[in-house]
């Protein structure tokens, strides 16, 4: 009799494991409903992501996706909405951010993120990213974003056949910039372009990382290095020299238009990250080697300042199942080789196969094997949203004041203010 019962007990298990097996294949190849996808892709980025939602199309053509995607340089209107829409209970079934603090010290803090390890571990991606990558994303409660790509920060662009017009050389250091800067002057063109304020923000890492060095650097988001300290007014000092060969009309350009002034020849340089190469390459149809140049910008030779974009999984969205399909295409291999040639980054996974990536992607992807790697400010891996949004209102001072001791002691309040320094 026990033995009867046994086998009608294993048996009527297998049988819920068959149901329970079947339902999960079946559910994963036919979702239906929506997907609503939110990030700031928008413009000459549209069609990476747009290479994404095809892909994920073809696999769940029932599936009907929602792009709602906010306009802005580096996610600053999108931030904003996301924030109304977080705290107003309506989060987006998925959501673009920068891979790193932006996402760990706001929404992972306020509880308001799924653990996204079991899909790590389902999907063996445990080893197929970098572990100081996984390591950025996760905390000692799990990890919370796939990240989609590798982006360099501190790279200055130029076109080499007008250089060789102007009779200059890209700098190695910012002395070697401003020993030049008033030469390309005399002709009459732009040593620096800059546009919007947070292509400021974006310089001033570059300057600092390379006045400080790559140490010292770190220091400042350990609280290890003061902000008020000689050495972090110094950088201060050196972005205000810089800031004199800069266009005026800067804070009313977008990032895409600073890149047009170097390729129209208006501007000799331009330090911005390399989705700067995706706009050159895909919009504007340039060749890089040829129609543009690049090189780590001055005085950070041998460091890569990265970034990375991830997307992440809010509690209690609509479509739960249909946002954990898109985190699959996102981390997988086909979705990384397909969206990062087109978006001018490199794949965060281990396996990318190269032969799909120009030049400028296969040195990027050279510099990130061999570089001492550190993370950036203006987007989002080094400090918290709160540092980051506190820290535009200081630039946005100095910008004003070209004061650099105001601008570093400002700097220290707001890390104090938002946990990144005790005094």
């Amino acid at each position: 009799m026990k033995s009867i019962c046994k086998r009608l007990f294993l048996v009527t298990l297998m049988t819920i494991g068959a149901i329970a097996f079947s339902f999960s294949t079946m559910a994963g190849g036919h979702l239906k409903g929506e997907l609503e996808i939110f990030s700031w892709w928008a413009g000459d980025e549209g069609p990476a992501l747009e290479a994404l939602i095809d892909l994920y199309k073809k696999q769940h053509p029932g599936v009907k996706v929602i792009n709602a995607t906010v306009t802005g340089g580096s996610g600053i209107n999108a931030k904003a909405v996301l924030k109304t829409r977080m705290l107003g209970g309506n989060p987006p079934d998925s959501f673009q951010v920068h891979a790193g603090q932006e996402l760990i010290g706001t929404w992972v803090k306020a509880k308001r993120m799924e653990d996204l390890t079991p899909i790590f571990k389902e999907m063996g991606w445990m080893n197929k990213f970098p572990k100081d990558l996984i390591n950025l994303i996760g905390t000692d409660e799990g990890i919370w974003s796939v990240p989609v790509n590798i982006h360099r920060s501190n790279v200055m662009w130029y076109v080499p056949a007008n250089l060789k017009k102007w009779g200059v050389k890209a700098p190695k250091s910012w002395a070697d910039f401003l020993s030049i800067a008033p030469k390309l002057k005399a002709k009459g063109v732009t040593p620096l372009a800059l546009a919007t304020n947070w292509t400021a923000n974006h310089l001033w890492e570059s300057v600092a990382l390379g006045v400080l060095g790559p140490d010292k650097y770190d220091k400042l988001w350990t609280g290890e290095l003061s902000f008020a300290s000689s050495d972090a007014q110094k950088v201060w000092e050196m972005f205000g020299k810089i800031l004199m060969h800069t266009n005026t009309d800067a804070s009313s350009l977008s990032w895409q238009q600073a890149t047009d002034m170097v390729v129209n020849g208006q501007a000799a340089f331009n330090i911005m990250g390399d989705w700067a190469a995706g706009y050159m390459s895909t919009t504007l149809k340039l060749k890089p080697g040829k129609d543009f140049g690049w090189a780590a910008s001055p005085d950070t030779g041998g460091v890569f300042m990265f970034l990375a974009d991830s997307f992440g999984l809010p509690k209690g969205v609509t479509n739960r199942d249909n946002a954990i399909a898109w985190l699959k295409v996102l981390g997988s291999r086909e979705g990384g080789d397909a969206f990062n040639p087109l978006k001018g980054s490199i794949s965060s996974r281990l396996d990318s196969d190269l032969g799909k990536y120009n030049a400028y992607l296969q040195s990027a992807a050279a510099d990130f094997g061999k570089n001492r790697i550190v993370g950036s400010l203006a987007h989002g891996v080094t400090a918290n949203e709160g540092f980051m949004n506190d820290f535009a209102t200081v630039m946005g001072m100095f910008l004003k004041s070209r004061n650099a001791k105001q601008g570093s002691m400002a700097a220290q309040a707001i890390a104090i203010q938002n946990g990144i320094a005790t005094k």
